[in-house]
């Protein structure tokens, strides 16, 4: 299949793509797929072609060379850290069954080695500080199972720090932005290795983890406030203080960050189908997976309500205007989201990012900081080691 993706680059004008995606280090920061393969009890070893947007073989087909993968719950969750104890043993299960394929890298020693094997590299990102239950010593238990980041906060928000949906929230009466314990928290990830990422956060946590820390962060998956106006996405000067920080934005492929028409579409959408997605949440499945599955059945339907690849481009190109190229990466939420781009159906497309690259003149140096250079930046100076 990669030679097939190889050949149609070709035909349609896309060698020089095809050239620069292969040859570069492709990650993507984060991907939903292990909560996925739990929801619809698969295991992402299998071809997942038609229930999932990834797979093993399809990463390796769409030039994937290392994932950061979610591991998230809902806040819903009785119990987020031992889902994030199993949700890290389903991706550990997948990866001893496939060595020759995957390795959970915990250093950058294996990193390198598994990129030379051509392995992919995996480490896991958790999506929100809800998931230590405030024991601040689960960070440690995190990083030497191989977390590379910690998203502060999901959309509900943990004791010591405030999330974008709760700052918003007239009801909500906890903190707004860290709390001492929030910065011991910022402190220790620092100390540890494990990377802020600002995504999903209030503005209040996100300027005082931006005062905090002490080394560069990321938003593992956000776009532009100022070309989608949602609180998921980053404003412009919040985008200029990740530059300042020396971090690295990562683009989210969610239709509703990407285009700011989409929402209403979608709401009419979810509203036609609202006995059925009741039906659904009342088995126990997460409201997320649930929404996937309608837009799984009802693809012609879903399908005439996503934006165009272009519509993507332009959070790329506003970010590289306002704090330049060393700090733009892909974080697409593949598997986590229902919605994306339309030209970006599942991990077979990454090249297709990579010819709109191309197309507005990008020097090759600089994509390939893009697909992967820019976060391998950061990681190197949260993890010398």
């Amino acid at each position: 299949m990669k030679y097939l993706v190889a050949l149609f680059l070709l035909i349609t004008g896309g060698a020089n793509a095809q050239d620069i995606h292969y040859k570069s280090i492709v990650v993507d920061t984060h991907n939903d797929c292990i909560t996925a393969c739990i929801e619809k009890k698969v295991s992402l070893d299998q071809d997942l072609t038609g229930i999932n947007h990834s797979d093993l073989k399809r990463f390796k087909e769409g030039g994937l060379d290392y994932q950061l993968f979610s591991v998230w719950c809902d806040g819903e969750k009785a119990k987020p850290y031992a889902w994030a104890m199993r949700s890290m043993d389903t991706l550990e299960a997948v990866a001893n069954r496939n060595p020759d394929k995957i390795v959970i890298a915990k250093s950058w020693k294996q990193i390198q080695k598994a990129l030379r094997q051509n392995k992919i590299v995996a480490q896991y990102g958790v999506e929100g500080g809800h998931m230590i239950e405030d024991n601040i010593d689960r960070l440690d238990t995190f990083y030497n199972r191989g977390v590379r980041y910690m998203t502060l906060t999901w959309n509900n928000s943990p004791t010591w720090a405030s999330s974008h949906a709760d700052e918003k929230n007239p009801s909500y009466t906890g903190p707004r932005g860290l709390t001492s314990f929030g910065k011991e928290i910022v402190a220790r990830m620092n100390k540890l290795g494990i990377i802020v990422d600002i995504s999903h956060v209030g503005e209040a946590t996100f300027w005082d983890a931006i005062k905090t820390t002490t080394k560069p962060v990321i938003a593992s998956h956000s776009n532009a406030y100022s070309i989608c106006p949602v609180t998921r996405n980053l404003k412009d000067d919040q985008i200029l203080a990740v530059g300042k920080n020396g971090g690295v934005i990562h683009l989210n492929f969610y239709s509703a960050f990407v285009d700011s028409t989409f929402s209403v579409k979608d709401a009419a959408f979810r509203n036609k189908h609202k006995a059925e997605l009741d039906s659904l949440l009342n088995t126990g499945i997460q409201r997320e997976y649930a929404q996937s599955w309608l837009a799984e059945k009802y693809a012609e339907e879903s399908e005439a309500n996503k934006p165009s690849l272009e519509q993507l481009m332009k959070h790329f190109d506003h970010i590289v205007k306002l704090i330049g190229i060393d700090h733009v990466g892909i974080g697409s939420d593949f598997d986590g989201i229902d919605s994306a781009p339309k030209e970006l159906k599942t991990v077979l497309d990454y090249p297709k990012f990579t010819q709109a690259l191309i197309a507005r003149g990008y020097a090759d140096k600089d994509i390939t900081k893009v697909l992967g250079g820019n976060f391998l930046r950061v990681y190197r100076i949260n993890n010398p080691q």
